[in-house]
């Protein structure tokens, strides 16, 4: 018996030891009975770690936002965009993306990095307009059968929506500045319109309409030459939309991305998912917008917090190291599809100032309501993760698609708050 348990401290000490190679997939092999969902481990991104080498420097905030963009480079995996918002290329807080090219197990093959001093760029950029606070991929905009990305640039006097056409190798082809386009976050919401087109939607938190920072969504659509269509923009707010009664002062309605989650009720009109997540003395709120299908305004809305509309998590109003309070549930969110395989669209969101920062899977039902919820944080969701206090995991999120071509997705989560910045890449398999 002494043999065997000195054979079993001799196992667990060589486990121990190999949970230092951070460039490897970290394998999730238990799973717990409640998850809908199979968790299959998560890769960490930040500088050295995961093949990501980018000279990142303290403060950037890599991963303020990040989406994926299509194949760039034609090697037949999903590449990424991910913002730095605070990189000080030219000026500082002038901002910077990055363009990820992936490997299939989620770590970097090499990547590609735009600013007012790499990639081809040649705007001028000022002192803090946070170039990158926004990123979405697109599709081919251009028709050279490279898929292009949309960043914001959301301060003065930039305060801008720059489409940008893409080499093959990640460079600047060329890009569209469209001019007084306000988006402290940005959204791919696929092609709402018809004129095979993705449209987007800017995120306006801060915005004054109605009451002081109650916030806004724009949704903007873009014509053939990349150019905003001024005209056909669509606001959401206190006073515009359709919205009706609910924002109040503060809330900071928008967020930092919205979630496209389609047709919940096939009734004909597409719900999306907008956070407020300022709401209710910091702990934040979800709203589930019906949009009718030629206007675009709210028809219907459900709003979702702490014991409201099925979702009964507790969440705090503690004041957070960066000053702010609250937990900040609905800051960044996704669309993942059907995760649980009820035949609904799901939502995967979180409250980034819970603790290390918590990610949710939301079950919806189709009258917008929750059905049930998972958490993702260091003590549940089958991930193992190992965050630091007051990381702020979650404080971005996107759906990085099927990028391993096995049937399971990825879904990406900013962290790192305080240092460089992180992304995280978590792998899961739905029901």
């Amino acid at each position: 018996m002494k043999n065997l348990a000195f054979l079993l401290i001799i196992l667990v000490l060589i486990s121990c030891s190999n949970d230092d190679n951070s460039n490897q997939i970290t394998e999730t092999t238990e799973t717990t009975e409640t998850l809908q969902y199979q968790p299959e481990g998560f890769i960490t991104l930040n500088e050295g770690s995961g093949g990501l080498v980018a000279n990142l420097e303290g403060g950037d905030r890599f991963g303020r936002d990040h989406n994926k963009i299509g194949d760039v480079n034609g090697d037949g995996v999903i590449d990424f965009v991910v913002g730095a918002r605070s990189d000080d290329d030219g000026a500082i807080d002038a901002g910077a993306v990055y363009i990820l090219f992936m490997n299939s197990d989620g770590t970097v093959q090499s990547n590609q990095k735009i600013s007012m001093l790499e990639g081809g760029f040649t705007d001028t950029l000022n002192d803090g307009i946070f170039f990158g606070y926004g990123v979405a991929g697109i599709g081919d905009y251009d028709n050279d059968d490279i898929p292009d990305i949309a960043v914001s640039a959301p301060v003065a006097p930039n305060n801008s929506l720059y489409i940008i056409h893409l080499n093959i190798d990640g460079t600047v082809k060329d890009f569209v500045k469209n001019e007084n386009i306000i988006a402290n976050g940005l959204s791919a919401i696929g092609d709402l319109n018809g004129d095979d087109r993705i449209d987007l939607v800017a995120c306006v938190p801060g915005s004054d309409d109605g009451g002081t920072n109650r916030g806004a969504i724009d949704i903007l659509f873009l014509n053939s030459s990349s150019q905003v269509i001024y005209s056909d923009k669509v606001t959401i707010s206190s006073t515009q939309g359709g919205f009706g009664t609910g924002l109040e002062n503060e809330d900071q309605f928008g967020g930092r991305e919205v979630a496209m989650l389609g047709d919940l009720d096939n009734d004909g009109n597409k719900e999306l998912a907008v956070g407020a997540f300022m709401s209710n003395g910091g702990k934040g709120a979800i709203w589930i917008l019906s949009l009718d299908n030629t206007t675009y305004n709210v028809v219907a809305k459900t709003k979702i917090t702490e014991n409201l509309n099925g979702f009964e998590d507790e969440l705090t109003t503690d004041i957070n190291p960066n000053g702010t309070f609250g937990a900040n549930f609905g800051h960044a969110m996704c669309a993942p599809g059907d995760i649980n395989g009820d035949g609904i669209p799901d939502l995967i969101t979180g409250a980034n100032q819970q603790n290390e920062g918590w990610g949710y899977v939301v079950y919806l039902n189709a009258d917008r309501t929750v059905k049930a919820y998972d958490r993702i944080n260091n003590a549940e969701g089958g991930f193992d993760l190992n965050l630091e206090l007051e990381e702020r995991f979650s404080r971005s999120i996107s759906f990085g698609g099927d990028l391993k071509g096995d049937g399971s997705m990825a879904i990406n989560f900013g962290g790192g708050a305080g240092g460089t910045g992180t992304l995280y890449t978590l792998f899961l398999r739905p029901q």
